[in-house]
């Protein structure tokens, strides 16, 4: 299933459980609980949100000080966007994923799914201490003449 595909799949059944979830969640706790939670979790997730976010910056910096590209945080960052969206669009449904993009080991975790599996491109030997063979290097010079 390409891409597009599955986005407009989740347009579509989205909405559909956010409804039923409200629905069942208002018959339990009534309406007002239910509207209190709803806007209490946004506002939870707000907050964390900031702290997540300026934690993940910080962790940049250090790292481009350090000389060290910061390949997690730089897929984290949108992690945080995508949860903090998630956290303010009303429902229960996206609360609980966006709450898994803003808590620190899911969205690590997330964040190497994506790395290692999408950002990788097709046949490109594995990095780090992934890789279970020696990659060959061939050294050699070159000398420009104009």
């Amino acid at each position: 299933m390409s891409p597009i595909q599955l986005v407009f799949l989740a347009f579509l059944t989205i909405p559909f459980i956010e409804i039923y979830l409200l629905l069942q969640i208002g018959g339990i706790v009534g309406v007002f609980p239910t509207i209190l939670l709803v806007v209490s979790t946004a506002i939870v997730g707000a907050g964390l949100l900031r702290q997540q976010g300026l934690a993940t910056w910080q962790r940049l910096q250090d790292n481009l000080q350090k000389g060290e590209l910061p390949a997690y945080e730089m897929v984290e960052g949108p992690i945080l966007l995508v949860g903090g969206i998630l956290l303010l669009t009303p429902g229960f449904f996206t609360d609980v994923i966006g709450f898994a993009c803003l808590i620190p080991p899911a969205r690590r975790k997330i964040a190497l799914y994506i790395i290692e599996k999408r950002l990788t491109p097709a046949g490109a030997a594995p990095q780090g201490p992934q890789a279970k063979e020696k990659i060959n290097v061939i050294d050699g010079e070159f000398k420009r003449e104009e």
